[in-house]
């Protein structure tokens, strides 16, 4: 077996990986100013989707601009989030260098689409693929990939731990090679419980106080947990933005997530904002809780609550994720102002920062990995892979970070050689 890294190489972003040069795993892009995009041109014959983030699947409509389309193989859920980030990104950008696709190949995605459960063997250019549940977002899949000599575990985004959304992952197959994500491997993150009763007391104090409270939160995964926190504290809440899509959705896939009675109780207990004639500014004066895209404050209907609610330090700004270097959300933690809708404002309203991640941690990651002792482990999707790389190496495991474009060549008993 070979593999090939186009992209996610010691870097959090544009995920392709081309296995054998005829399939080719995810197909992402890395945000920015510009975007970045994976290197060299592809030209697979079949395509395998771990889940449905833009660092993952950005990028899969350009696929289809030739006359030869691959198939896309998927969950179901993976499949319908691909489609709507993908019409976004389009209503976004469309035209420019930031969207690098059209409408029409955004629905080329539906006839080349093969959704599969877990654990259902499937082939994919000669090789027999398996999904397993990676615990992340839900349709996520950590990927099983058998081309008759080598078996290569590709995790995908993983997380070891339970969320109230999804279960973390219990799969451990037989691999001869991990591609394993090391995007938290320098962070021991604690009692997810504990951080959600300091999430609940503050936000609760901030209402009683008569302040409203808005939590941005990323529309895939994390509005959905939110939603669930805010009905499991008996906290009222608001939600709004493409989480309002993805939670409608995600009711119609319920076998991907832990407990479809409890987000049918969440939604209950959420009202879905329309935004139709000045709505949002009304709910930014109440007393209130705002569960609302974007994660970052890059965008969505948070450029209108943030400026709404910024001058009273009653209110509060709950952040619920990583807030990336550059980002306005990161600006606003680190220095208590932030450049919201093309606007720099400083906010008097309390800022604070809670950890939801839906990512493995360091004693995550490395529980994991203690059942692939005899395997190769290759370290992508990280800050700091080659730095991992090393830790592992020093504990005795068969560790390397490969770089972008690199090449390596895997022989059948896991024997890695860089080529």
């Amino acid at each position: 077996m070979n593999i090939q890294f186009l992209g996610g190489a010691r870097e959090v972003g544009r995920s392709a990986i081309l296995v054998n040069d005829s399939l080719l795993l995810d197909y992402g892009m890395l945000t920015g100013n510009p975007p970045q995009y994976p290197v060299g041109d592809v030209d697979p014959d079949a395509v395998v989707v771990t889940h449905g983030h833009l660092d993952h699947v950005g990028l899969l409509p350009s696929l289809l601009s030739r006359d030869d389309w691959p198939p896309i193989h998927w969950t179901p859920p993976t499949y319908e989030l691909t489609r709507l980030l993908a019409r976004d990104t389009l209503k976004l950008h469309g035209g420019s260098y930031d969207c690098p696709f059209t409408g029409a190949e955004i629905k080329r995605l539906t006839q080349v689409s093969e959704p599969h459960g877990y654990r259902e063997p499937f082939e994919a250019a000669g090789h027999e693929i398996t999904f397993f549940n990676a615990g992340h977002i839900p349709g996520s899949a950590h990927v099983l990939v058998d081309d008759g000599e080598t078996r290569l575990l590709y995790t995908g985004d993983f997380h070891t731990g339970d969320q109230r959304l999804l279960s973390g992952t219990t799969a451990r197959p037989d691999a001869d090679i991990v591609l394993c994500e090391s995007t938290y491997s320098d962070v021991d993150r604690g009692d997810r419980a504990a951080t959600e009763r300091q999430f609940a007391e503050s936000v609760e104090t901030t209402v009683w106080e008569g302040g409203t409270v808005v939590v941005p939160a990323f529309a895939i995964g994390r509005t959905q947990e939110m939603l669930m926190v805010c009905e499991a504290h008996d906290i009222d809440c608001y939600v709004d933005g493409m989480g309002t899509q993805v939670t409608r959705m995600l009711r119609q896939q319920s076998e991907f997530v832990r407990d479809p009675d409890a987000l049918q109780r969440a939604v209950s207990n959420a009202r879905f904002v329309t935004g139709k004639n000045g709505q949002r500014k009304r709910i930014a004066r109440k007393n209130t809780v705002i569960v609302t895209t974007s994660g970052m404050l890059t965008g969505g209907p948070a450029m209108t609550y943030i400026p709404e609610i910024r001058a009273n330090p009653v209110n509060k700004i709950a952040m619920t994720g990583y807030q990336v270097e550059g980002t306005p959300g990161r600006d606003l933690l680190e220095h208590g102002r932030g450049e919201i809708d093309g606007r720099v404002m400083p906010v008097s309203a309390q800022v604070e920062s809670y950890d939801f991640s839906a990512h493995a941690d360091r004693d995550g990651l490395l529980s994991f990995l203690d059942s692939y002792r005899d395997a190769a482990v290759l370290v992508n999707h990280g800050d700091r892979c080659d730095a991992f790389a090393e830790e592992l190496g020093a504990d005795g495991y068969d560790a390397d970070a490969p770089e972008l474009g690199s090449r390596y060549e895997i022989a059948g008993d896991g024997a890695t050689t860089r080529v």
